[in-house]
Order: C-alpha cells, then sequence, then structure tokens
C-alpha cells in the first residue's frame, strides 16, 4: 500500500507541476468532453491518454481517467450518549478508473470501476464507506437527433449510471460519502441552449461491501422527468417530477409498502454578487393503507461581494420539511427525501432532511485561487412533535412522540480547501455538535459530539 501511495503522489506531483489542457473535472465524470485535444500539438503524454484516436477517423477516439482518495476521519460521542462508545477513528480509500469510447458521433459507452475500502472502525462498515469493488457506471449514449444549427440534440442512455440533479436534495450522486450512488435503467435527454429535459426509469441496487457482490432490486423504484429553463438575465428554473416505490419503508408511522409521487420547483441565480436558491417540494401516494400529504420548503440566499478582497460570501439557509402530525393514525405526512446528498446539512450531518426546521448561516473566504474558508452554524428543530428525527440518507433513526421537546441542537462546523493543482485537493473539517432540549430528553446522560476529517484527493 506505502509503495502504491508513494506512486499515485508522485504521478499526481509531476501532472501538477506541468502546463497542461487539463479542463475542470465534473462531478459526474461522463459529463467531461476531450474532443478539443484532436488537434493537440504539445506531445505531453497526460493528453495522450485523455484523447486516443480510433481508426483515422474523426469522432473516433477513447478517453481514460480516474481518482484516488484518502481519508481519515474521526467521531467523537457521535450518539451523543456519555456511556457510549467514545471515539472512533476510520480510514478510507476510494479509487475509480474509466474509459470513454466514442465510435462516431451518435455512438459512445462509458465504462467505469469503483473500489471503496474501509479500515481500523470500531464499528460495522455501512454501505456508504466500503464497497471493495463494483461497477459503478457502464451505460451506452445513442444520439437519436441533432440539430446542429440550433445546438440541441436528442440521446437516450441504456446501463448503469450515476444520477445528480439540482442541489441533490432529492438526487444525489453522494460524493461526500467514500461510496457513490448509482442506479440501472434508462434515461432519454433532450438538451438546448436553453431547455432540458430528462426522463427516466431506474431501478435500484443494494449494496454489499464485497467484490462484485451487489444486486439490483430488478424492479423500477425511481422514475421521473427533470427539466431546465434558462432565462438569460432573469435566473433558471428547475421543474421535476419524481416517482418512487418502496416495499418496507419504515418512518415513525410504522412499516409498509410506499408509493410516493414529488412534483417540485427550483428557481436559482448566481453571478452579479446576489445568489439565489429557492425550492419547493409536495409529496402524495399511499404508505400502507394510509395517504402521503408530505411538502419541503428551502431557501438559501446571500451575496458574494466579488470585488473585495477574499471574495466574502455571506448567506442564510433556511428549510422547512414535514413530519407526521399524529402518529398511529395511518396516514403519513412525514417528507421523504429520496437520495439525498448526505452533506447538505454539514459534511457530517447527525439530522437528516425529514421532520426538520433548520436555520443555518453561512459564509466563506476565497483567499487565492487554491485556498478558501467557510464557516457554518446549523439550528435544528423538529418540525412536528409527533414525528421523530431520521438520518442524512433519510432513514428512521430516533422515535420522538414520547417528547414535546422541538429543539434537536445546534451544528457549528469550520472547513478548508486546498487545491495544489487542478489534480491534486486537499480538504479538511472540524463539526461541533451541541445538544438540545430534545436530544437531552431522550437521552439518559446526553454530551456534545466532535468530527475531524482530512480528506486528500487525486484525479486525471
Amino acid at each position: 500500500m506505502k509503495k502504491h501511495l508513494a506512486f499515485v503522489l508522485v504521478l499526481f506531483l509531476y501532472l501538477g507541476i506541468h502546463p497542461l489542457y487539463a479542463q475542470q473535472f465534473k462531478l459526474m465524470r461522463f459529463n467531461e468532453d476531450y474532443y478539443y485535444l484532436r488537434n493537440d500539438t504539445t506531445g505531453h503524454w497526460y493528453n495522450h491518454i485523455k484523447y486516443v484516436p480510433l481508426f483515422s477517423k474523426d469522432h473516433f477516439y477513447l478517453s481514460f481517467g480516474g481518482e484516488a482518495r484518502y481519508e481519515y476521519a474521526a467521531s467523537f460521542h457521535e450518539e451523543w450518549e456519555k456511556d457510549g462508545m467514545n471515539y472512533n477513528g476510520l480510514v478510507m480509500q476510494r479509487y475509480n478508473l474509466h474509459a470513454d469510447l466514442h465510435l462516431g458521433p451518435h455512438v459512445r459507452v462509458f465504462a467505469q470501476m469503483s473500489s471503496a475500502l474501509e479500515s481500523f472502525s470500531k464499528v460495522p462498515s455501512p454501505p456508504v464507506n466500503k464497497d471493495e469493488l463494483n461497477v459503478q457506471n457502464l451505460f451506452v449514449d445513442v444520439t437519436l437527433k441533432t440539430w446542429t444549427a440550433k445546438q440541441r440534440k436528442l440521446v437516450a442512455r441504456a446501463g448503469r449510471q450515476e444520477l445528480d440533479y439540482g442541489t441533490g436534495r432529492l438526487i444525489s450522486v453522494r460524493e461526500g460519502t467514500n461510496v457513490r450512488k448509482y442506479f440501472t435503467g434508462g434515461k432519454v435527454m433532450y438538451n438546448a441552449p436553453r431547455f432540458g429535459v430528462d426522463a427516466f426509469f431506474m431501478m435500484d441496487d443494494e449494496v454489499n461491501p464485497g467484490v462484485f457482490d451487489n444486486h439490483t432490486i430488478r424492479e423500477a423504484n425511481l422514475w421521473g422527468a427533470y427539466s431546465y429553463i434558462i432565462l438569460p438575465g432573469q435566473g433558471n428554473f428547475d421543474i421535476y417530477y419524481l416517482g418512487h416505490r418502496k416495499d418496507n419503508a419504515r418512518f415513525e408511522e410504522g412499516v409498509a409498502e410506499e408509493s410516493r409521487h414529488t412534483a417540485a420547483v427550483r428557481y436559482w441565480k448566481y453571478g452579479g454578487g446576489f445568489i439565489y436558491n429557492l425550492e419547493a417540494a409536495y409529496q402524495f401516494g399511499t404508505f400502507g393503507g394510509g395517504r402521503i400529504n408530505a411538502w419541503t420548503t428551502a431557501i438559501d440566499i446571500g451575496y458574494m461581494f466579488e470585488h473585495a478582497r477574499f471574495r466574502p460570501t455571506i448567506a442564510l439557509r433556511n428549510d422547512y420539511i414535514s413530519g407526521d402530525k399524529t402518529p398511529g393514525d395511518g396516514n403519513l405526512q412525514t417528507f421523504n427525501p429520496l437520495y439525498p446528498k448526505g452533506g447538505y446539512f454539514g459534511f457530517n450531518p447527525r439530522i437528516g432532511p425529514s421532520n426538520l426546521i433548520d436555520l443555518h448561516p453561512y459564509g466563506n473566504l476565497t483567499f487565492s485561487d487554491k485556498f478558501s474558508m467557510q464557516a457554518d452554524v446549523v439550528f435544528n428543530w423538529r418540525y412536528s412533535t409527533g414525528d421523530g428525527i431520521y438520518r442524512p440518507s433519510g432513514s428512521f433513526n430516533v422515535a420522538g412522540a414520547g417528547s414535546d421537546e422541538r429543539y434537536i441542537g445546534t451544528a457549528y462546523l469550520l472547513s478548508a480547501d486546498y487545491a495544489f493543482s487542478k489534480f491534486i485537493k486537499l480538504s479538511c473539517g472540524m463539526q461541533y455538535f451541541e445538544t438540545g432540549a430534545f436530544i437531552d430528553h431522550l437521552v439518559t446522560s446526553p454530551v456534545n459530539s466532535y468530527f475531524f476529517n482530512t480528506q486528500l484527493s487525486f484525479k486525471f
């Protein structure tokens, strides 16, 4: 392992000190396009692995890329119990390698392998931390129609693939966790300069910790359509519908078959100093023999002082997320975040986005193109006293109907990022969670929790 790590370090340090045509790496690596390197004359070996021409034909090429990520994380009193596990430290590693094959202007095959490892933890590895080897992406794209003059395209995609939409509140690839989220199914994508829509039909996977041992559910449990509209100078709208089904969904209301529909709209605008991100979603459907009636609203408003020293940004986020009102009546008002971004409420959030009201002021400073810092404070309340609290994944955690207390606690966060180059990045974060009246009521000997992590990533 030491030899392997040393080789990776030498490789990426070498990349970091050489001027290359590397574009900004995307969250979803299949969204990168290296066709522009077809006329490269630098002769640098890196550019030759990003664009490998095939058959001496235009649009026939192969591109390779990958990632190595190393993380140390330490938690203290994670479950807020004085007599529980005081400390847990773990080391995580993640390796990805992908190949992007273009067979002319209309056919493309993308394949990506992923390995996520965990060591030294005192508790069994959860699915988000360990998956020794799996196929993360393996799909075929077929371009059904292009309108070159109007810059429009219609593409069909089939196979295993990652999904990530909007801010990741409902559908996220979960980049913060060691194991990223993926689905298997089909998708049709229409894209134009000011409008686009994805329609998809997906199956989830059961993630196991071994080698190629994940299992597809073999039943569609996520479907929907996600569209965007760009209004030049006015902002952007995302309008979407999501359908979701689960056999044994668990909430404080009970365990039953869940069939849920989500209709949502988002308005957002960045640049020009102001930051706007407003989103609202309504959910309906059935839970066992009862009805679902749930909702959420989110407001994220801020201002970046673009011309001031260190470009400071101050912002305020506020979320209202419904919870169940009357335990035992058969109906359900708990909002289901589906497949949320784990770090939406902090890089190690203790509270998930169900039955929650939060107030989240934050600010950041950009000291240079390489170094930035951010500070956050998150105040958390239960929306309904008839419901409990949920984990970041949205799964049920602690029952709350026996308490009238609303305040869960306050999280204080400080994080920093340093980019040595486009290829190498170091991230560090600290979090302190101060328990509130609800946790103090539930836990016999409550204690505040701490979390620390540092993450070193290499991409090519």
